[in-house]
């Protein structure tokens, strides 16, 4: 499970980390980034790699009412080839989402603690993660573009923190992972070699347990 992360990345840094030809919303510092609220991503459109802002919790397109995405914020890599509210959007519409840390919460139920994880230096990374195309059969004003995270087994250098982390990406695998012609294997090599599983972690403020908290004091040790 990943509900919350950060990123606060400028987009010139972005440009030089990711492999982005378009850039189609804005970017701007989030240090609390919750379910519900536009995620940068990128996706492939007509063989470009654009950076889009998509809603954070995967509305299939099939899906009569839009709150189905509320329950679709992460999907289990193990499972989403064959789940049907994933497996289309794995075959064919993936996504890189940018992230610079996320966070967890450790402890026993009523003393949990906010936890932050990144990288060992730090530097910025992608979720590996899912979008889809809602338009209510044709029937919304304005079509929403959404999207998940994958999650997996938690390495074992942030295993005593939660079970499970988000999936995240090598950036060898950026480009093969929004290749729309990579077949079935070659994602599930993707996602069992390309991945990282060393991570870095401190405590944090409990501060961040309200979304209505969002400042960089978030993520600095306490």
């Amino acid at each position: 499970m990943c509900g919350r992360f950060v990123g606060y990345r400028g987009i010139a840094e972005l440009k030089d980390v990711f492999p982005i030809d378009l850039v189609e919303t804005e970017v701007s510092p989030n240090y609390n980034v919750a379910p519900t609220q536009n995620v940068l991503s990128i996706i492939r459109r007509d063989d470009l790699n654009v950076l889009a802002g998509l809603h954070w919790g995967l509305v299939p397109f099939w899906a009569k009412d839009s709150k189905i995405g509320y329950r679709m914020i992460n999907a289990r890599a193990e499972t989403v080839s064959s789940k049907p509210a994933f497996r289309n959007a794995f075959k064919k519409r993936r996504c890189l989402i940018l992230a610079d840390g996320f966070y967890e919460w450790k402890g026993k139920a009523g003393k949990k603690h906010p936890m932050f994880i990144t990288l060992p230096d730090e530097n910025p990374f992608a979720f590996a993660g899912l979008w889809e195309l809602w338009d209510k059969n044709g029937e919304a004003e304005k079509p929403l573009m959404s999207c998940t995270l994958l999650t997996t087994d938690a390495s074992p250098s942030i295993e005593d923190i939660h079970n499970r982390m988000p999936v995240i990406l090598k950036s060898a695998a950026y480009q093969r992972w929004l290749d729309q012609e990579e077949t079935e294997v070659d994602l599930d090599n993707i996602l069992d070699k390309m991945i990282h599983k060393d991570f870095s972690s401190r405590p944090v403020s409990k501060a961040v347990n309200s979304v209505k908290n969002n400042s960089p004091e978030l993520i600095q040790e306490r």
